[in-house]
């Protein structure tokens, strides 16, 4: 990416002028949280299976200007999407399409940007936390990145999980948080996506690509050497990213093609765990042995056959690139990105992260 400033500071000042406009309050008042989108270079759409990831968040992202209510009321607008969405803490909010009456407000409002605020209502209340004060806020995200594939979704449940542990004097660690926006998609939306996203989000560094198990959640930031390569005048090489987006946009949790290559990732795991002879063992990929695995995957039918071997085949991507990563070998890492885009087309059917 190229190096620019981000937020600016003429977007915190219309942040806070916005905020202020909606709940009549000084501009002093108003905090702003920085949630920024991620990158996956390698390790794509396999940390729903404990698989090992790599992630580094970039310099664009959600921001949402808030104050606390004085109230139990949320009030919130956006950048990007019309309307207002209005609730208190102290609602019962309901995972998606459970017992919810056909003509309620709630369930009109589950098809829009309001459910993710209640998510996270919804993520910190089950989780024992109290909450008595609601937030006014207004939120937006980097223009023309929503829905592009760079966790726009994880970025907006982070960023009201922080306005809202605010709010209410809440202390929580960044773990904590990792599992409370998990909740808000796997539990309140209904996504059976892993925590790659989060993670990065709220553990990454500058200049660092973070790698996770996400198994044993143990992770760890990999420094680039500081000087890689010298052009012909003797100054050192910049590095930079590019992003490229194909102009498609896609929310994964109006698209049931996700969750069911989920669910194939974990039958493929179920045949191969009990063709080992293990029957209590949790079907996800991480729990085969890469030699089971060799063993047994002619008994998986195609479609399995193929989220496996973009499994394991990712797993084994990630730690070269780690190591390429570590040792300044951009060119290797930028291979292993390439292999990880065409197992992500060919394997697991899918779009590229």
């Amino acid at each position: 990416m190229a190096s620019r400033c981000w937020p600016s500071d003429a977007e915190l000042n219309e942040l806070r002028e916005r905020v202020s406009k909606i709940g009549d309050l000084n501009k002093e008042e108003v905090r702003v949280v920085v949630s920024p989108y991620r990158i996956c270079p390698l390790g794509a759409h396999i940390d729903h299976q404990g698989g090992i990831v790599s992630a580094m968040t970039i310099n664009m992202g959600v921001l949402l200007g808030f104050a606390p209510s004085g109230s139990n009321q949320v009030v919130i607008r956006s950048g990007q999407f019309e309307g207002e969405v209005k609730f208190r803490v102290d609602e019962i909010q309901k995972p998606k399409d459970k017992n919810l009456d056909k003509d309620s407000s709630e369930l009109q409002e589950q098809c829009n940007w309001g459910r993710y605020a209640r998510g996270a209502v919804y993520a910190l209340k089950s989780s024992g936390n109290i909450l008595s004060k609601g937030i006014i806020g207004y939120i937006c995200g980097s223009e023309g990145l929503d829905s592009s594939g760079l966790s726009s979704s994880a970025a907006v449940g982070v960023a009201y999980l922080m306005a809202l542990q605010y709010a209410n004097d809440l202390v929580i660690s960044p773990t904590e948080l990792i599992e409370y926006d998990r909740l808000i998609e796997n539990e309140y939306l209904g996504l059976k996506n892993g925590i790659m996203d989060q993670s990065a989000i709220l553990l990454s560094s500058h200049g660092c690509l973070m790698c996770m198990n996400c198994k044993t959640k143990d992770y760890k930031l990999v420094y680039q050497p500081k000087v890689l390569e010298y052009n012909e005048s003797g100054q050192p090489k910049a590095t930079r990213i590019l992003l490229a987006l194909s102009g498609l946009k896609q929310a994964l949790t109006n698209n049931p093609g996700y969750n069911k290559r989920v669910v194939e990732c974990r039958e493929a795991a179920q045949i191969l765990i009990e063709a080992s002879g293990d029957y209590t063992t949790e079907p996800i990929l991480s729990n085969v042995d890469p030699e089971v695995y060799d063993t047994h995957k002619h008994k998986l039918e195609p479609n399995l056959a193929k989220r496996a071997e973009h499994y394991f085949s990712e797993n084994m991507r990630v730690m070269k690139g780690v190591e390429a990563w570590a040792m300044g070998n951009l060119k290797d890492f930028g291979m292993l990105i390439t292999a990880s885009g065409r197992s992500s087309i060919q394997n697991y059917e899918c779009g590229i992260t």
